[in-house]
């Protein structure tokens, strides 16, 4: 291929063919525009995570991927919602409202929080358990934990919501 003619959309289109180099440079051209959207759409201090949790999303997924001119709409999708799941996390451990502003609680130490978030997780039945691990670990949709779980998009967003008010109840005893 003549380097001349070389566009970003024959790499996307390499990478979703699976080609590791191809794949390499759009994460790479892309993720100082991520980082400029991640620092509008997170918590100050999520940003980052926001951005290596897309690309590890995209790495995984770029085969999915239909029409290679959607591509960086699609990477600003993925960013936003998990800077929304980073929020909803926190929310989930504090109840309380999350706003644009709001900056990571000091009273929380980081090894501290993990463990009570482990044993609020552990707490729970296992079907609560592996739905919260579902929708926030791994960031699946409601449809892909549906399909996953053989339940109805209700049903999901049912259990989904009984196993957040258990660890919620877990983590305020």
């Amino acid at each position: 291929m003549n380097t001349a003619s070389h566009t970003a959309t024959d790499d996307i289109l390499a990478a979703r063919d699976g080609d590791i180099a191809a794949l390499q440079r759009v994460l790479t051209s892309s993720r100082q525009n991520l980082r400029r959207y991640a620092e509008y759409h997170c918590v100050v201090n999520d940003a980052e995570d926001a951005v290596q949790e897309c690309m590890m999303l995209v790495s995984r997924r770029i085969g999915d991927l239909r029409v290679a001119e959607s591509f960086t709409s699609w990477m600003f999708r993925i960013v936003k919602r998990e800077c929304n799941r980073l929020k909803r996390g926190m929310r989930l451990l504090t109840g309380d409202a999350i706003t644009e502003d709001i900056l990571p609680l000091g009273h929380f130490e980081p090894v501290e929080l993990r463990h009570d978030v482990a044993a609020a997780l552990e707490s729970l039945p296992i079907h609560y358990r592996e739905i919260i691990l579902l929708r926030d670990l791994e960031g699946l949709t409601i449809q892909e934990i549906a399909q996953r779980l053989d339940l109805t998009p209700e049903a999901t967003k049912s259990r989904l919501h009984r196993a957040r008010v258990l660890a919620r109840e877990y983590l305020e005893s």
